[in-house]
């Protein structure tokens, strides 16, 4: 009975709309009708144009400039959010996820987008549709939402139901954009209503305001350009930010816009919200056009499938990186797997590049512009792959092909490289063909020396005895125990003279080669079974002689295959299709013949992985569980779970130098920069989604036990967000394995593991946080925009509710008070300059409270200071009538670095005036 009531309610919804009535957008008549799925409505969008973003100088970097979206397809959309009803009515059963709203008509929100795209692939299923979506595996966390799809692809093409494009958005939000007709900050009371209580006589309804929509985007860069058939960004790029429109119940009117693409906060796909909810589209995007942040237009796009999290069970270490051809293009392409939010970089050298081989340290990479098995003159180059600057060196000789780096005995980096890689079977031919090897130093190749004839451009054993060859012939050059490598030695053909390729001798001591044959008699008798050319992957000893062989999954053959860098059992390859397409990239581990996919698209070839072998995690032995130790953040959480956890990285590099720690949210971290003060070594430690609790705890568990010249902590007191106690304490230090562990291990008061702080760098797996934090120490700068308006996004009066959330939060800072007394470190809290336009309001802040009510609580924090000798209170709001003007603001309750740089230069001052 449910389901039915569920259906014929959006049946009538459905109905609401007056069939063929247009409605006009920018003058021109977009064209609206009743579909036959329920609760949806026909947009005949075909030739139609919208534009995204604006032309304002005011706007974000990512909302400018104007890109016009040309579309060639018509779409459904859905006329209102999505409901609790209908959410619950689909999830609980799937996934467990049920959001017990007080009202099953009000949108339901505080969901993730993984949570949204499930929701849509269930109505798919349940109505006879493919889904839209794919992914390997998903992960839940405690209250059964989605934090991460690994594997997770949109596939356009296909008819189902899905989110809606931020083009489909806005085109249907434009029909009838009236945000001061909706539920918003002036009139909602700071809650959600039920849906279409707004906007009743129009065919969509809450597209402004009620709940914030998630849409089906990442966020990436505008363009001055038109595009046809718009459909995002390719990926997320180092941040994998998502696009969410329409403002909500806790914004003004006045600041909801059509070209607004975020929220306060970075917003990923893990990110939930209880003014955040969603609506469905349904419908292919024929000849989809994804747009990169260089304007270049993609039909088609590489999906990263494995996450860094997944690999990194298997190697112990997120310093790993993925090199490939992409062969659509000729360009080399890298995945770096040390961010836990993976994207695809093409470098474009306008150089047609093969066979790809990562350094030994990772940071560069050697290529060539022959192919294996093809005669003819190529060019080797190096290129850089940290930074935006290509750095391309080219090898000055005849002709030089598959490029592979080696570490001599005396430590020199060395590329081995051939002068032919063209086949091998003639005996004569193949020896007037020859292997040398040239230095790379300081980013210059030194001189080449020839090491013998024969091209062997399968590798070089550690110990020089061993060097082999493919295409067509498995050749093999076998020399004495522990020769030099350009002794004398003996040539062999081993298997049998049968055709072999892709041929890789093991980067270890093991001296095992890898490579691929063509269904011969020799790999059949071995592997017990017949078989087609690379349908299975075969391995043999140093003598030649075969060892193991595995299975290509069924439709499919390997090709490209290459051992993995820094690993023993591991080797990458590339699958092709039954029509020879190279779609995937595969990881084979060698101890199971298990399969893991690296990433999809059209044509994949020549990968490379690279993994960093770390001293901790070679240790057997060690005492640490490698797979908890200073794991602060996992794949799938939020920016703020990132910053949080990439600075307590900082926190365990710098701990012998820190004296001035700073604690605290986001206006600590925009507000603090500490690399300008000259009183103490100080780190910024503030991150958004925080609250007081959540700073004390990083003070007291980590500053005050592991910080030995510590001598003062800086700490904001943020009444505004004192509506909580410890809910972002459980949200960050219960969900990361390396506070658990920490905690579980009294964290490590009596003593540090000697090899505690190589774990933490071994686990590290961040994305830009990294290059914003890691020079400025954990300060983020930002230009100047203006105080704005003053946004109120609470209501003031929570203090009537929440009566217990004040007094909580003063006892908390209290009693953290009497533990610095005791230890004589300084504590100084500061309190943030906020809009002056407050003083207009009934609110203090940006969520509340009061103002009466934070004149008394101000009076609390000035009586402490009497009662704790080492507390000083430093009011920069001063109730609004401070001296930052509005180039020093970022928003109505953040600092511009120009704002940070006065109230550093004044705490500053005051650290030093308290220290004599």
């Amino acid at each position: 009975m449910k389901f039915a009531w569920l259906g014929l309610l959006l049946l009538l919804l459905g109905a609401c709309s007056n069939s063929e009535r247009p409605l006009s957008q920018d003058g021109a008549d977009t064209v609206v009708e009743e579909d036959s799925l329920a609760g949806m409505i026909l947009v005949k969008a075909t030739d139609e144009v919208v534009v995204l973003g604006t032309d304002e100088a005011s706007a974000k970097v990512n909302e400018r400039p104007q890109m016009r979206i040309r579309f060639g397809y018509d779409f459904s959309l859905a006329r209102h959010e999505v409901t609790c009803g209908e959410f619950d009515s689909l999830m609980e059963r799937s996934t467990g996820l049920s959001l017990n709203c007080a009202d099953a008509q009000i949108p339901a929100t505080h969901v993730t987008y993984y949570d949204a795209v499930l929701f849509a692939n269930e109505r798919s299923k349940a109505e006879g549709f493919d889904t839209a979506y794919t992914y390997v595996s998903a992960i839940f966390d405690s209250d059964r939402h989605c934090t991460n799809l690994e594997g997770f692809a949109y596939h356009p093409d296909v008819e189902a139901f899905r989110l809606p494009t931020e083009a489909e958005w806005v085109l249907v939000a434009s029909m009838d954009w009236n945000p001061e007709n909706s539920w918003n900050a002036e009139n909602s009371d700071y809650k959600l209503h039920k849906v279409c209580g707004k906007n009743v006589a129009n065919e969509f309804c809450d597209l402004a305001g009620n709940a914030m929509e998630w849409v089906n985007d990442w966020l990436g860069e505008f363009h001055d350009t038109e595009v046809l058939n718009f459909v995002g960004a390719p990926d997320g790029g180092s941040l994998g930010q998502r696009v969410v429109k329409g403002g909500s119940y806790r914004n003004l009117a006045e600041s909801m816009t059509l070209y607004s693409r975020g929220d306060v906060y970075t917003v990923t796909s893990s990110t939930r919200a209880d003014y955040v909810g969603f609506r469905l589209a349904f419908g292919a995007v024929p000849h989809a056009t994804w747009l990169g942040n260089d304007g270049q237009s993609l039909e088609s796009r590489i999906v990263p499938l494995a996450s860094s999290t997944t690999l990194h069970a298997l190697s112990g270490t997120y310093k790993m990186k993925l090199v490939f051809r992409n062969d659509l293009t000729g360009n080399l392409a890298v995945i770096d797997y040390s961010g836990a939010t993976l994207s695809v970089v093409e470098m474009d050298d306008g150089i047609d590049a093969y066979h790809p081989d990562i350094s030994p340290d990772g940071s560069k990479v050697a290529f060539c512009t022959g192919l294996e098995g093809v005669s003819g003159q190529s060019t080797v180059y190096v290129r850089s792959l940290e930074g935006k600057e290509k750095n391309l060196v080219k090898l000055n000789v005849e002709s030089a092909a598959i490029p592979r780096w080696r570490v001599l005995e005396n430590g020199d980096t060395v590329i081995v490289y051939v002068t032919d890689a063209g086949d091998n079977t003639e005996d004569a031919d193949f020896r007037k063909k020859s292997t040398w090897q040239v230095p790379f130093k300081k980013g210059k190749f030194g001189k080449p020396q020839k090491l013998f004839d024969g091209a062997y451009h399968g590798g070089i054993s550690e110990d020089n005895t061993l060097a082999v060859s493919g295409s067509k012939l498995l050749r093999a050059r076998v020399a004495k125990m522990h020769s030099s490598v350009t002794e004398k030695a003996e040539d062999f053909v081993w298997y049998n003279r049968l055709q072999a390729c892709n041929v890789s001798l093991a980067k270890d001591s093991s001296k095992r080669t890898l490579f691929l044959d063509f269904g011969g008699a020799t790999g059949q008798n071995f592997a017990g079974e017949k078989y087609g050319t690379h349908k299975r992957l075969l391995v043999a000893d140093a003598s030649g002689e075969l060892i193991q062989s595995v299975g290509a999954p069924a439709g499919n053959s390997f090709d490209h295959s290459e051992w993995v860098i820094g690993s023993e059992n591991l080797v990458v390859a590339s699958l092709a299709n039954v029509n020879g397409a190279h779609q995937k990239m595969v990881l084979i581990n060698l101890k199971d013949s298990s399969l893991i996919d690296l990433a999809e698209g059209e044509e994949l070839w020549h990968p490379c992985l690279w993994f960093k072998k770390t001293e901790t995690a070679e240790k057997e032995t060690s005492l640490l569980d490698l797979d908890s130790a200073g794991i602060y953040f996992v794949s799938g959480q939020d920016w703020m779970h990132e910053a949080l956890g990439f600075k307590m990285t900082m926190l365990w590099k710098y701990k012998d130098d820190v004296e001035i720690l700073c604690v605290g949210s986001s206006r600590v971290e925009d507000g603090i920069a500490v690399t300008q003060m000259t009183s103490g070594f100080a780190l910024n430690m503030g991150h958004p989604g925080n609250e007081l609790n959540a700073s004390l705890y990083v003070a007291e568990n980590y500053g005050v036990n592991h910080l030995s010249k510590l001598k003062a902590v800086i700490v904001s007191l943020d009444l505004d967000l004192w509506q909580t106690t410890v809910e972002y304490t459980d949200e960050h230090f219960r969900n990361a394995p390396g506070y658990v562990y920490d905690a579980n291990h009294f964290f490590w008061k009596e003593e540090l593991p000697k090899d505690f702080v190589n774990a933490v760098d071994a686990a590290a797996n961040y994305s830009a946080s990294k290059m914003a934090y890691e020079a400025s120490r954990g300060f983020s700068a930002n230009g100047e925009v203006e105080w704005g308006l003053p946004l109120v996004e609470s209501d003031s009066n929570w203090t009537d509710e929440r009566t217990e959330q004040i007094p909580w939060n003063l006892a908390r800072l209290d009693d953290f008070l009497g533990r610095m007394d005791s230890l004589n470190i300084r504590v100084v809290g500061v309190i943030f300059p906020q809009n002056p336009r407050y003083q207009e309001t009934g609110a203090w802040g940006r969520y509340g409270p009061r103002r009466s009510v934070a004149a008394e609580v101000l009076d609390s924090l000035k009586k402490m200071q009497k009662h704790h000798r080492v507390f000083t209170l430093m009011d920069e709001n001063k109730n609004g009538k401070h001296d930052y003007s509005d180039e020093m603001a970022l928003n109505t309750d953040h600092l511009s670095a120009l704002g940070a740089a006065q109230t550093t230069q004044r705490l500053d001052s005051l650290l030093k005036t308290l220290e004599r």
